[in-house]
């Protein structure tokens, strides 16, 4: 197995990556799409699910995802992550931008598959593909809400602080020097660190907290009828906002806890050869 994995390289990291932003994609645009455009079409409207519909669906696609692509590649599934690695871990920089690629491609494929699966819904709930549902695929300020007034500062503020939750405690549970989940359940913890966030920070711009989950549908959306899909419901370009807040916020929240944490926990170096540890009364 280990000369297989060896042997793999780079390709087998990048399929990885591929594959589970795919997954982890399909549950998320899918959930959205059911919520949203077969919701709008029952009686009463809404009878498909609601906002904890989404956030517990979301959470479940990270935790699929990760499992699918943990041993190739870590299962980062977001750039933010593997920024955020790069910086404070030792993930090498020259895979950062092939990383990404793959994540966005895996998300930008994961959209398409929705879109064309939910193609009956999504033209009957919304004719004209307008903003009425192109928060199946990509987030907006207030989640398209013109009666709550969040506009691009307040979303991109939104962006850093959620991802800096995300990556402050992915960090806290991976940290081998720190208490970490075992019997194979981080992922678990991690889909239900990202039901929280959705939970408790989905209101001013729909936690993206990931730029390959809000660029690659974008991209999807807008080249399957979706004419503005760059754009907010004010008519403002949007596009950048869960791009650039997430990149911020995962070094943000990484740094963070290495400054308030990893940088107190005890090393990884044995114990001399017969030495006892000292108490810890």
């Amino acid at each position: 197995m280990t000369d297989r994995l060896k042997r793999s390289g780079l390709i087998g990291e990048l399929s990885g990556e591929f594959l589970g932003t795919m997954i982890l994609i399909l549950f998320g645009c899918g959930v959205v799409a059911q919520v949203v455009a077969g919701g709008a079409l029952t009686t009463p409207p809404g009878g498909l699910g609601n906002h904890d519909s989404i956030a517990w669906a979301w959470g479940i696609g990270v935790t699929m995802g990760v499992y699918v692509a943990a041993r190739l590649s870590g299962a980062h599934l977001n750039p933010a992550v593997t920024l955020a690695l790069a910086t404070f871990k030792g993930f090498p920089w020259r895979k950062v931008a092939p990383y990404v690629v793959a994540q966005t491609i895996g998300a930008f494929v994961a959209a398409l598959i929705v879109r064309w699966n939910y193609t009956e819904a999504l033209a009957k709930a919304d004719p004209g593909h307008t903003i009425k549902t192109q928060g199946v695929f990509s987030t907006l300020p207030a989640n398209g809400n013109p009666n709550l007034p969040v506009h691009e500062w307040g979303a991109f503020r939104d962006q850093i602080i959620g991802t800096a939750i995300l990556l402050l405690v992915i960090f806290a549970v991976t940290d081998l020097l720190n208490t970490p989940p075992g019997a194979n359940l981080g992922p678990f913890v991690i889909g239900l660190l990202v039901v929280g966030i959705g939970m408790a920070w989905g209101t001013l711009a729909g936690y993206a907290i990931n730029p390959a989950r809000d660029f690659g549908p974008r991209l999807a959306s807008f080249l399957t009828g979706y004419g503005g899909a760059w754009r907010d419901q004010y008519g403002n370009f949007y596009f950048w906002v869960p791009i650039i807040g997430p990149f911020i916020g995962g070094v943000l929240g990484a740094g963070i806890y290495k400054l308030f944490v990893g940088r107190f926990l005890p090393t990884a170096e044995p114990e001399p050869p017969g030495r006892i540890p000292p108490s810890e009364s």
